[in-house]
């Protein structure tokens, strides 16, 4: 499994149910299409998506991010720079905590906030998340659970089950 596969994933869920082609998941993400398509792969063989490679196993994607991300990517944090907020300085988190001292971003030259660096999941996040605004919600909700306290993962986990387990129900 690499990074990547996870942010395909969520990006599929982002698309609120639309099935996109591994040319516009290609597009959208900046990932070659034979990219989408290993990673397509990968993600059916973990059983995080159907064998029709069209919809996400949402309930095993849930248990994955909260119990698993974190030791297979774990988070890389470092120094204080200029980027855009992720995790709980990020909506939707950030508005239910009280205002923190410790900031978090990605690095990138145009972000607007300063705080300490975290590594995305995937290195061109910063390239295509100011057009997605559900995808970068997701992200930073899975950046809380890899970095965040107790209270904040709660927070996240409650924010990433309104996004993933809602169209269960």
């Amino acid at each position: 499994m690499r990074p990547q596969d996870i942010v395909i994933l969520l990006k599929i869920i982002a698309s609120g149910g639309k099935v996109l082609s591994n040319q516009e998941l290609a597009e959208s993400l900046l990932i070659s299409v034979g990219e989408i398509s290993k990673a397509l792969e990968r993600n059916r063989i973990s059983g995080l998506i159907n064998p029709e490679k069209t919809q996400v196993n949402r309930l095993a994607l849930r248990d994955f991010l909260i119990y698993g991300l974190k030791y297979v990517f774990p988070p890389q944090i470092g120094a204080s720079t200029r980027g855009i907020p992720t995790a709980h300085s990020a909506s939707p988190v950030k508005e239910k905590i009280a205002e923190s001292t410790e900031n978090f971003v990605w690095k990138y030259y145009k972000g607007t906030r300063r705080g300490n660096a975290i590594l995305p999941l995937y290195a061109k996040i910063t390239q295509f998340i100011e057009n997605d605004h559900e995808l970068y919600e997701l992200l930073a909700i899975v950046d809380t659970l890899r970095i965040g306290k107790s209270r904040e993962r709660e927070i996240a986990i409650e924010e990433l089950d309104k996004r993933i387990i809602h169209e269960i129900k």
